[in-house]
């Protein structure tokens, strides 16, 4: 039995197709070591940004496998609703079996790029971690804007550049030796690809925003131990399609290079570094 996760909202500009596919066991790895090492707690600052307005109805694009909605849904109001949207229908079940039962919420397979909403329809929309991957992602945009109301939010992040986040950097570094002819680039190429806050606040503004607020946060990752962080990475996150598309074999190895690499930087036993993203706040 083979159940495909497809990070959300396909691919766009050098992406490979492997960039969106989470196939066999990369699910549980995703959730259960690379959420709680680099999502949580910017999945927290998001809730906090996004419950300050006190919103009657939300939108959230790209919710994965939920940190952003358990994190959130806490926060809203007794009778708010909370449209949770995924372009993955197998990622949105397992969020909505993390959930438990909130009559608040309705879960519903869509594509950030084509939202099935009226126009003017909610309060924010938010997305954490997700515009990296949009094919086109001033439509993506204009679309949030189109179903926000007058006055409405657009909340989301994104990763900076991989050399400002430790365990990405080098976990890239640690396998592309494993490979050197040909390194896997995953990490560099699609989470962190999409930093540049210029680009950002231009594609926002033909989109139709004119009110963007960026901010830089620095937050720290934690694992158990390099291991763990390694193997989140490695086979957690569609670097490893990469890595077994070279050579199968090799993914072992792949994760003991990368555990070796955090370990010499970060120690043994628990490990602790620094990641960094741009948290946007963008307005008609």
């Amino acid at each position: 039995f083979r159940v495909q996760f497809v990070l959300p909202n396909g691919q766009g500009g050098l992406m490979s197709e492997s960039d969106k596919v989470f196939a066999g066991s990369i699910p549980k790895f995703y959730d259960t070591l690379m959420v709680p090492l680099i999502f949580e707690a910017y999945a927290a600052d998001l809730a906090e940004l996004v419950a300050a307005s006190s919103p009657g109805s939300v939108l959230e694009t790209a919710a994965g496998s939920g940190v952003v909605t358990r994190a959130l849904a806490p926060k809203l109001s007794a009778d708010a609703c909370y449209v949770v949207t995924d372009l993955n229908q197998p990622m949105l079940d397992y969020a909505a079996t993390r959930q438990g039962s909130d009559s608040r919420i309705e879960w519903r397979q869509a594509d950030a790029l084509d939202l099935p909403f009226e126009d003017a329809s909610f309060d924010v929309v938010c997305c954490q971690f997700g515009a990296m991957f949009f094919p086109n992602r001033v439509a993506g945009y204009a679309e949030a804007r189109r179903v926000l109301r007058p006055g409405g939010r657009f909340v989301f992040s994104v990763w900076d550049r991989i050399e400002e986040n430790a365990f990405a950097d080098d976990v890239t570094n640690a396998v592309a030796a494993v490979f050197p002819h040909d390194p896997p680039r995953f990490l560099a190429r699609t989470p962190h690809g999409y930093h540049d806050i210029a680009l950002i606040r231009e594609e926002l503004s033909r989109a139709g925003f004119a009110d963007i607020e960026i901010e830089t946060r620095e937050e720290v990752s934690r694992a158990p131990s390099a291991r763990d962080a390694a193997t989140a990475y490695c086979q957690g996150t569609p670097l490893r399609n990469e890595i077994e598309a070279r050579d199968a074999s090799l993914l072992q190895l792949a994760t003991d290079r990368a555990t070796e690499a955090i370990a010499s930087r970060h120690g043994e036993g628990p490990v602790a570094g620094k990641i960094q993203a741009h948290v946007i706040v963008a307005a008609g």
